[in-house]
Formats: structure tokens, C-alpha cells, sequence
């Protein structure tokens, strides 16, 4: 490739704001993670193996006022049902077909803070069985520093284990399962969960002082274990619904009475009862007794969340203190004068050791498998090395395999991280999450204000049209840093009734841009009046057009194309005011009737604007004709990778594609058939690449090179000349995203030395096809104003972290 200048802005006038993880859950087959975020949005996660890159599959935007406190994942139907509590007492379900969240329970009096489903016979596995993930998600403040680990070694890290625990069948007495809602109001309520539908009420628990903050059951179902701001646990009968006992936690830890709460509870097969309380103890029961066994002390503050692995010889914990810690079963026998007592509790816990990724709270744990195909690499050699290497490397592919398990934790510092369940404090944790909630960023590559471009930037609640002036673009250079500028804001507008917006767009010329929240679209026009002075004009759409998961502009900036909650894609005519095109996506192209396709979530024009190409939210693609306006073809999932990006190469109208599996594909639209590129490379593409650093968001082209493209992460980004051969690996070192941003570092600091001998350094910067450049600080936007220059918008994360409030802040329950 021939010399690339990169203009970089480092986002201060970019708002970015991102909101806690407050729960999380895994679907029944564990292969899936749903994060439920402060400001109502739910994300879900397909779990990846160390091949490829975890995949952000699909956002459904909540209400915002009634704050999720749990998130439960009900084993019903095809995928199950994915409930979530909130503060007001409501229960809701969220649709991932429609993206929508309904609420399945009316508000209750006061908040539910915590749910548990009751266990099902086929639940009740051996210890390798991966299906269940014993974890609650339970929400909470607080945390510390930055990525700190602890060096303590397991010593073990088999993961043997004595399954001689009974497991007794589950003792049914409805017929349906039950969930259990730990209230506010001190009560533990029940409710039948029908496949579908609402709700429906079961009985209620008597009523204790204090609130009840955490719930779950015995692995058959027959004893409901309630935990309370007094500082109780209690046992319940669920047939008769009766107390049978009740502990003091306090005893065995350093908090005591009525200031002692009881935040989270986790119940085992061996029938060992573990609690998480505000003193930050982590006690072990036992639960047929209620007699303390163990308590361990190591939290510095709320234990917000308890996990354990399915074979359940290890239980983390995490807290307010921003610590992630793990207990592992040993084989020493407790001593106790009771011989049976000391049958059934056969080993001790012992503390192994802890990890800090967090900088704030961790709110939530669960555990999460693996499912999808991992494809195997080719032996990696040995690379020696002078300098004394760190105890702990960056390794995600070395441990996170298919069918191993592996922990996932949430918390106030928006990040999402995944941690080796086996060998955890071997390896760090997996930031897979690193640009979380980034703003959306859409350029007006046509629009010249003076020699500067419009820019559309989407928050979670308003829309900025920004002025970027770029300096010097025509000089080749990647290390140009600060040359993009912010000239001034040209409009600020907030969403109507500071709704959710869910989508936006700029046109190419900067004339027009729109935005959907949960209700309706909205367009306005953008008329430069000289100077600084901008006036902005609503235009009225049809209303038939109601709220947009995509949208975008024709190249001519004529029509505005919008993809709605009701299946179909709509062509608006702007200056007709109506709607001219009406498509019906559909798998099936011989005229029979559509059936219901599931949300387009993201929209591809090409540059001649004769074809759209629109993805489902499962990875679908349906490619439509605007010039004889109808449907030219259906593409489906390839190779089970959902589409994470695409574009048209603006010369050739080729249709190129990233998945999920970190694969590229090419295709021919007009021929209906797959490129001849993808089918010589698209299997065989280099190593790093394969393993691209965080999941792919963009791709950029330039506006006259009809054979290259720029794929981008917050991360990364990688040229791809089509007319090149592919050649050996980039130069992104194998599997450590943490090396490849020192040795950017590296390349910045030697930079400044040799920008004094500016020829020399120009000598260096043309790119091998399959080259990389790790970024130091998330990028939120790359593209082209040049074939020779593209724009890059980064922002540091330590500005964005400010902006979160001080760690570490407690008793969220009023206590």
C-alpha cells in the first residue's frame, strides 16, 4: 500500500459516557451472556473460545427509570426466557427476536432485589455437565485499582473432583416452575413461569423485618434459603412454607446485627451454603444444620456476588472492593463429633488467591462455556528472550477453549471481563469489552464547511453535529498525532422526552441527519447560514414508519433508508414526503409468503446506490435491488458467524464482510455467488488476523481504490489489499493485545526521535498487506477522507473513567 496518513483527535469533545454492569446471566446452554447495564439497555454476548473474538451480538434498549437489580435466564421453550427485577418491583422479559423488553409482572410494593428460578430435573447434572451455571448476578457499588493480580498459585490445576456428592431428584409439587422474588417489603413471593405470557402469583413466605436482598434454592427444590438486611439467613419449607431454621451470620464473620446484610447466597450439591454479606465475609454452611463451617474474611467491602464452576469444587466471590476471588474445595475432612456430619461435608475451603481487573465495584458474577467451533492453530514456537518475563501473560487463546468453562464479571467500571474458571490465577482476565457503549460516529465524507468536515456523534440521549478541521492530510504519515481538530459544535440536540436513541445518520453532503429512538424516527435538515451560524429544520415522516434499529441516507442524499421494529425496510422520498420503496426481507426468494425474519440491526449502501445489503441480528443478510425495487438475494450465516461489519468496495460494488469467527468474505452481488478471493482465502487467512484484537467494528475504503479496505476494532485496525497476496502474519505479535499497545508505545517514543529527520521517517510507513496498528487508547471511528488519509477518533479511557464517581461507596440498600 502506498503511504497512509493517519489524523488522529483524541475525542475531548466526543461525549462518552458509559453505564455499571449491574447483573448478568447465561443462557441455558451457556454459550450466551446477558449484561444489564444502569441505564436500562441489555447486551448479549456469544462466549468465544481463544480462536477467534467474543461477538456483542445485539443491544435491546430498556426503560431507564426502573433500575435492573437481577437478571435470571428461565430454561423454557427454544431459548429460554431472559427475566430481569427492578427497583420499582416489576418484572420483565426482553424478546431477542424483537428487541423489545415487556413487562410479564406489575410493579410489586417496593423493590425486588434479587431472583432465583426453581431447579428442574433435568438441571441436576454430573459434575461435567455444562448446561448449569450455579451463579447469581446480583447488583451493588464499588472497587479499586487498576489491573492487579494476585501471584498466589492453586497448585493444582487439575480439575479432579470427588463427585460423590448425592444429588436427590427434584421434589416437584406444580406444574410449572416457580421463581422466587426476594422483596423489599421483607417477603419472599412466588410465581409460575408459563413458556410464555405473564406471570402468575403462587403464594407468598411470611414476612420478616428488613428487606430481603438475596434468595435461592436447594438443588431439589424443597428449601427456599432467604438472606435479609437483619442479618439473617433463613431456611424455608417450600410445601408447608415454613421457617425450619435460621442463622446469624454475623458470628462468623466481622460484621454483626442489624447492620449486617446479607447480599448474596449460592447453594451447592454437596448441600454446602455459601453467603456473601457487608462485612465482606464469604461463609461456609451447612444447610442441612445451619451450622457455620468456614468463614473467610478477605473482602474489604460488600461481597456483591457469589459463582462456582459446574463441578462445583470451586466458588468465587466478588465485591465492592473490586476483588474477584476464588475458594477451592480441598480433600482434608473437617473434624466433627458427628460421623455423618463429617460424611456429608467432606472438604474444607481454602483461599487460593484473587484478581483485580476492576478499577470500581464488581456487581456481578456467572459462569459461561464455549460452544461455538474453535479452529485450531499451528504450533507456536517458542520465542526466546533476554529480558526476565512477567509472571503472568496475556494469553486468552492459551486457556479459554471450547467446552471450558469460564467466569464472567460486571461492574461499576462498564467493563466486562472473562477469566480462566480452571487456571485463574495463572492468567490474566479478558477485557472483551473495551470500548463499552461507544458512541456511534457517522462522517460527511462530502461536506466541506472551509475545508472541514461534519461530523455526527451519537450519545445515549442527544446528538452532536461536530466540525472537524484536519491539518496536513495530503502528507503521507502514521504518526501523526493531534492533527484533526474540533472547530466548534454546530448543533446539540436532545432525544424527545430524553428517550433511548437507537440509531442515527448523517448524509454524505451534511445537509441532512436523523435519529430513532424506542418510539419514532425523526429527520431534520442542516443549512450552513456563513460563519458559525447553522439553522435546523424538522421534516415530518409518515407514521406509519415507527422506531429504526438502522438507518442511512442514499448516496444522493434524496431518500432516507430506515429498518423498523415491524420487520420491514422502508425507502422515505424526502422531497416527496412519503414513502416511495416498501421491502419485505425474506429467506425465501420463489414468491411463497414471507415468514417473520427477526430485526435488521445494521444497513450497507453501495456507492452507485443500487444495492443495500441488510443484516438480521443473527447474522442473515438480504440483499436488495433499489433500481427494480425488490429483493435480489439471501445470504445465510456463513460458516455460523454473525456479521459484525460490511461495506461495498466503491469501484466494483463487491460486498465485503466481517464475522464473528474473524473471517473476511467477498462476495459478487450481482452474480449471486461468493468472490473468487474468498473462496482461495477466506479459510486460510494469517494467524493475527484470526485472532484480531477485539471484535471488529468498521471498515473503511477508500473513495478511488476499488481492491483495499481498513478493518478496524477499539483495538486495532488492519489493511486488506485484495490484489495482494496474503503473505505471512502482520506484524501484531501472536495473542497478546497488551504487547502490541507497548510496542506502539515503542514505535511512538522512537518516532519522536526521528521526527527531526522527517525523510527517514517517511521511508517506513508504507503497509504490507495483512499489517497492523495497535492502538494505546479505544478508537471509536476510523475512515477515509483520502485513499491516502484516513481520520481516526480515539479518546483516553482515564477521561472516560473520571467521569464515573469514587469507588468503593456502600450500603445501596439504605441500611
Amino acid at each position: 500500500m502506498e503511504k497512509l496518513r493517519v489524523c488522529r483527535y483524541g475525542g475531548g469533545a466526543v461525549a462518552w459516557t458509559p453505564s455499571p454492569v449491574v447483573a448478568l446471566a447465561t443462557s441455558p446452554c451457556a454459550s450466551q451472556v446477558a449484561a444489564a447495564r444502569e441505564d436500562g439497555s441489555l447486551e448479549l454476548w456469544l462466549v468465544s473460545p481463544g480462536s477467534v473474538g467474543w461477538h456483542h451480538q445485539l443491544t435491546i434498549q430498556g426503560s431507564l427509570e426502573p433500575r435492573v437489580t437481577s437478571l435470571v435466564w428461565v430454561p423454557s421453550g427454544a431459548g429460554g426466557r431472559l427475566l430481569s427485577s427492578s427497583v420499582d418491583g416489576s418484572v420483565a422479559e426482553w424478546d431477542l427476536f424483537n428487541l423489545q423488553q415487556k413487562t410479564v409482572l406489575d410493579t410489586l410494593r417496593g423493590a425486588v432485589w434479587q431472583m432465583a428460578m426453581e431447579p428442574r430435573d433435568d438441571q441436576l447434572f454430573s459434575g461435567n455437565k455444562s448446561s448449569e451455571c450455579a451463579a447469581n448476578g446480583h447488583a451493588n457499588h464499588n472497587g479499586c485499582t487498576d489491573s492487579d493480580l494476585s501471584y498466589v498459585d492453586d497448585g493444582d490445576n487439575s480439575d479432579d473432583e470427588d463427585d460423590s456428592a448425592k444429588t436427590s431428584s427434584s421434589y416437584r409439587v406444580n406444574e410449572f416452575q416457580r421463581l422466587a422474588l426476594a422483596c423489599d417489603d421483607g417477603s419472599v413471593r412466588l410465581y409460575n413461569v408459563p413458556e410464555s405470557g405473564s406471570l402468575t402469583y403462587y403464594r407468598s413466605l411470611p414476612g420478616v423485618s428488613g428487606r430481603v436482598l438475596s434468595v435461592t434454592w436447594s438443588n431439589d427444590a424443597k428449601f427456599i434459603f432467604s438472606g435479609s438486611s437483619d442479618g439473617l439467613i433463613r431456611c424455608w419449607d417450600s410445601t408447608s412454607f415454613h421457617e425450619k431454621y435460621r442463622i446469624t451470620a454475623g458470628l462468623g464473620g466481622v460484621g454483626s446485627g442489624r447492620e449486617l446484610c446479607i447480599l448474596s447466597l449460592l447453594i451447592l450439591r454437596c448441600g454446602t451454603l455459601i453467603s456473601g454479606d457487608s462485612s465482606g465475609s464469604v461463609q461456609f454452611w451447612d444447610s442441612r444444620h445451619g451450622t457455620l463451617l468456614q468463614a473467610h474474611t478477605y473482602h474489604k467491602g460488600d461481597v456483591n456476588a457469589l459463582a462456582t464452576v459446574p463441578s462445583q469444587n470451586r466458588v468465587f466471590s466478588a465485591g465492592s472492593d473490586g476483588q474477584v476471588i476464588l475458594y477451592k474445595a480441598s480433600k482434608d475432612e473437617f473434624s466433627a463429633d458427628n460421623e455423618k456430619v463429617a460424611e456429608e461435608q467432606t472438604h474444607k475451603w481454602v483461599y487460593v488467591g484473587y484478581v483485580r481487573a476492576h478499577s470500581h465495584d464488581v456487581r456481578a458474577l456467572t459462569m459461561a462455556v464455549p460452544v461455538c467451533k474453535e479452529d485450531a492453530l499451528p504450533e507456536e514456537k517458542a520465542v526466546k528472550s533476554r529480558r526476565r518475563e512477567k509472571p503472568i501473560e496475556f494469553s486468552y487463546h492459551k486457556w479459554a477453549h471450547l467446552g471450558v468453562p469460564m467466569l464472567i464479571s460486571g461492574g461499576d467500571d462498564t467493563k466486562l471481563f472473562a477469566y480462566s474458571a480452571r487456571e485463574f490465577t495463572q492468567f490474566a482476565p479478558h477485557n472483551f469489552c473495551p470500548a463499552p457503549q461507544r458512541p456511534l460516529i457517522n462522517l460527511a465524507r462530502d461536506s466541506t464547511v472551509d475545508g472541514d468536515y461534519l461530523m455526527l456523534v451519537q450519545s445515549a440521549d442527544c446528538l452532536d453535529v461536530l466540525l472537524v478541521s484536519v491539518q496536513n492530510k495530503l502528507i503521507p504519515s502514521t504518526s501523526s498525532r493531534g492533527d484533526a481538530t474540533i472547530r466548534h459544535q454546530v448543533v446539540h440536540l436532545k432525544s424527545d422526552g430524553s428517550r433511548k436513541i437507537i440509531s442515527s445518520a448523517i448524509s454524505t453532503n451534511g445537509t441532512l441527519f436523523a435519529y430513532s429512538d424506542c418510539v419514532k424516527p425523526r429527520l431534520f435538515s442542516l443549512k450552513h447560514k456563513g460563519g458559525k451560524k447553522y439553522s435546523l429544520d424538522k421534516i415530518h415522516l409518515e407514521k406509519k414508519i415507527r422506531c429504526s434499529q438502522s438507518m442511512m441516507f442514499t448516496v444522493d442524499s434524496s431518500s432516507l433508508i430506515l429498518s423498523c421494529h415491524d420487520g420491514k425496510i422502508y425507502v422515505f422520498d424526502i422531497a416527496a414526503g412519503k414513502i416511495s420503496i416498501e421491502f419485505q426481507p425474506t429467506r425465501t426468494m420463489d414468491g411463497t409468503k414471507p415468514s417473520k425474519e427477526p430485526p435488521v440491526t445494521k444497513m450497507f449502501l453501495s456507492a452507485d446506490g443500487q444495492w443495500v445489503a441488510a443484516v438480521n441480528c443473527f447474522g442473515d443478510i438480504y440483499v436488495f435491488n433499489l433500481e427494480v425495487q425488490r429483493q435480489h438475494w439471501f445470504i445465510p450465516r456463513m460458516n455460523e458467524g454473525s456479521v459484525t461489519s460490511g461495506g461495498f468496495c466503491p469501484k466494483n460494488n463487491a460486498l465485503v464482510i466481517t464475522t464473528s469467527k474473524n473471517e473476511v468474505y467477498v462476495f459478487d452481488v450481482e452474480a449471486k455467488q461468493l468472490g473468487e478471493w474468498s473462496k482461495r482465502h477466506t479459510h486460510h487467512l494469517p494467524r493475527s488476523f484470526q485472532e484480531f484484537p477485539g471484535e471488529v467494528i468498521g471498515l473503511s475504503f477508500p473513495p478511488l481504490c476499488s481492491s483495499s479496505v481498513v478493518v478496524y476494532s477499539a483495538r486495532a485496525m488492519c489493511f486488506i489489499d485484495f490484489a495482494l497476496p496474503i503473505g505471512k502474519d502482520g506484524q501484531l505479535p501472536h495473542g497478546s493485545v497488551l504487547s502490541a499497545e507497548k510496542s506502539d508505545l515503542r514505535k511512538a517514543t522512537k518516532t519522536k526521535v526521528k521526527r527531526k529527520d522527517r525523510d527517514e521517517d517517511l521511508k517506513q510507513e508504507k503497509w504490507n498487506n495483512f499489517e497492523f496498528l495497535a492502538f494505546k487508547d479505544p478508537v471509536l471511528f476510523v475512515g477515509h477522507l483520502l485513499d491516502s488519509s484516513v481520520l481516526l477518533i480515539e479518546k483516553r479511557w482515564m477521561d472516560v473513567v473520571k467521569g464515573f464517581g469514587a469507588p468503593v461507596h456502600r450500603d445501596i440498600y439504605g441500611t
